[in-house]
């Protein structure tokens, strides 16, 4: 196997409590590789408890109190087809949910109100909606398009936006009616994303190398961004003035100015890959260290990069533009969420809750 290295400046902020923003809150990173949420103390880069969850746990919405991550257990092999819910001051599991027939859920947000969450689930081709305190599904709405991975809520949370892998296609689907509409992006429609001010939608399409800016109204296409290589997830700054965009094959974060559409600054992300054996992307993109799953916390002043070849989660400044610290995660982490509420008893070395 392996051994990783560091860069010199990677290995020299790494975990230092100086480094990592002081917060009294919880960053939740999913890691795929051995079907776990680590629960990382925002102050120290501490990873305070590990929770088991279902197999290839991929993404993370957390409620609006904070309470509560709900993760979603794609699978691997054999397809998955639930929910694992997190007690996150508890640091521990707090149930499944079994969303039946509906297979490889993925994207996941939570609706206003916080009691429910909208699943993409790949195989039905659908969004499942899902009454958390009944632990059910209670709708499903066909997006009509292959591979719907990804999504966005609008903020009254009438329309959502799925990005369709492999239709590379955006839909928009009324909440209420069911009715859908979708339009072609590019190849590989996966990350998606509205400005905060919900006047554009952001979608990269992986296999382009492009973003698409659409109007979340019409879905009219209004101008079309190259980012290289293999764009796969993007995040807004909470002032909306910056997008994030992670490049999984070429290995680095990119800084766009959502005016402009400029590209303002690339971050490298300098690790060297673990072993990729067992790992989602395996070693398709060579040596990078696969930067997927990108969070902004409402502070706006760092960006937190889950590397999934690395095991590692960098720590960008927004300020400065450059990784200043990294954050042990699990093997192979990816989804990542934030919550304000810390582990009410924080054990002194992690403790591994199952569901």
């Amino acid at each position: 196997m392996k051994k990783r290295r560091l860069s010199p400046l990677i290995a020299a902020v790494m975990l230092t409590a100086s480094s990592v923003p002081a917060s009294a809150a919880t960053l939740i990173a999913l890691n795929k590789g051995e079907a776990t949420a680590s629960l990382i103390d925002a102050a120290s880069g501490e990873t305070r408890a590990v929770v088991e969850t279902g197999t290839g746990p991929h993404e993370v919405a957390v409620s609006p109190d904070g309470k509560l991550a709900v993760v979603t257990n794609y699978g691997q092999k054999e397809p998955g087809s639930t929910l694992t819910v997190i007690d996150i001051s508890g640091a521990r599991a707090a149930g499944t949910i079994d969303l039946g027939p509906h297979k490889r859920p993925h994207g996941i947000e939570f609706l206003p109100g916080g009691k429910e969450v909208a699943v993409t689930v790949e195989e039905s081709d659908a969004v499942v909606l899902v009454d958390l305190p009944a632990r059910k599904v209670t709708k499903t709405i066909s997006t009509g398009q292959k591979l719907s991975h990804m999504l966005a809520v609008d903020s009254n949370g009438s329309r959502i936006y799925v990005a369709n892998i492999r239709s590379g296609s955006v839909t928009a689907l009324d909440v209420m009616t069911g009715e859908s509409k979708s339009v072609a992006t590019g190849d590989g429609a996966e990350g998606i994303g509205l400005t905060p001010d919900g006047k554009e939608l952001w979608v990269t399409n992986r296999a382009a190398d492009t973003i698409s800016v659409l109007d979340p109204a019409t879905l009219e296409k209004k101008r079309t961004l190259a980012s290289a290589s293999f764009p796969i997830r993007l995040r807004f700054t909470p002032d909306g003035k910056r997008a994030l965009v992670s490049n999984a094959r070429s290995g680095d974060v990119v800084f766009f100015d959502t005016a402009s559409g400029k590209e303002l600054n690339r971050v490298k992300m300098d690790f060297t890959s673990a072993d990729p054996d067992g790992r989602l992307f395996g070693d398709r993109f060579g040596k990078s260290p696969v930067p997927i799953g990108i969070l902004i916390p409402p502070s706006g002043k760092v960006a937190y990069v889950a590397n999934a070849n690395a095991d590692l989660i960098a720590v960008i400044d927004l300020e400065k533009g450059a990784v200043t610290a990294a954050v042990k995660a699990g093997k192979e982490p990816d989804g990542l969420g934030w919550s304000p509420v810390s582990l009410s008893r924080p054990p002194a070395k992690p403790a591994r809750t199952a569901p």
